[in-house]
C-alpha cells in the first residue's frame, strides 16, 4: 500500500512544550550544593538525627533526580513530584538551618573552618530549592493545561 492511499492512522496527542533543559540544570546544581553542603555537615561535625538522614537521602537528594527522570518518562507525574520534592526540601532546609535553633542553624554553628561553606551552601540550596518549586508548578499546570 503506498503512502497516499494508506489508512490515516489515529491522530497522535501533542506534548505540550515543556523544555527539560532548565530542569536538568536545576536538577544538577542543586545535587552539586547538596554534595557541597554535606561536606560542610561532616568538616563542622554536625550529624542529624536518623530519620532526617533518611529524610535527606530519601526526599532531598533522590526525590529531584527521580522527579528528573520521571518528568521525561512521564511528565505530568515528574512536575509534580519535583514540586513536591522541592518544597519539602526547602520547608527543611529553612526550619532548620534558619528557624530551630541546633547545631543546624546557620547562626549557632559549632567552630570550624566551614562555617562559610554552610551558611552558603544553605542560602543556595534555598534559593534553588524555591526555584525548583516555582519550575515544577509551571510545568505541571502548563501540562496539566495542554492534556485537559
Amino acid at each position: 500500500m503506498s503512502r497516499e492511499t494508506a489508512a490515516p492512522s489515529a491522530p497522535r496527542r501533542a506534548q505540550a512544550p515543556v523544555a527539560i533543559a532548565p530542569t536538568v540544570l536545576l536538577v544538577a546544581a542543586h545535587a552539586l550544593v547538596l554534595l557541597a553542603h554535606e561536606v560542610a555537615h561532616r568538616r563542622l561535625g554536625i550529624d542529624l538525627a536518623p530519620w532526617q538522614t533518611a529524610y535527606a537521602y530519601v526526599v532531598i537528594a533522590a526525590g529531584p533526580l527521580a522527579a528528573l527522570v520521571l518528568a521525561r518518562l512521564r511528565p505530568r507525574i515528574g512536575y509534580a513530584l519535583l514540586t513536591l520534592t522541592m518544597a519539602a526540601a526547602l520547608v527543611f532546609a529553612v526550619y532548620h538551618h534558619y528557624v530551630a535553633v541546633s547545631p543546624d542553624h546557620v547562626a549557632h554553628l559549632p567552630p570550624g573552618d566551614a562555617g562559610a561553606l554552610f551558611c552558603w551552601t544553605a542560602a543556595v540550596l534555598a534559593v534553588i530549592e524555591a526555584a525548583g518549586v516555582a519550575v515544577g508548578w509551571r510545568a505541571h499546570a502548563r501540562l496539566r493545561r495542554f492534556s485537559a
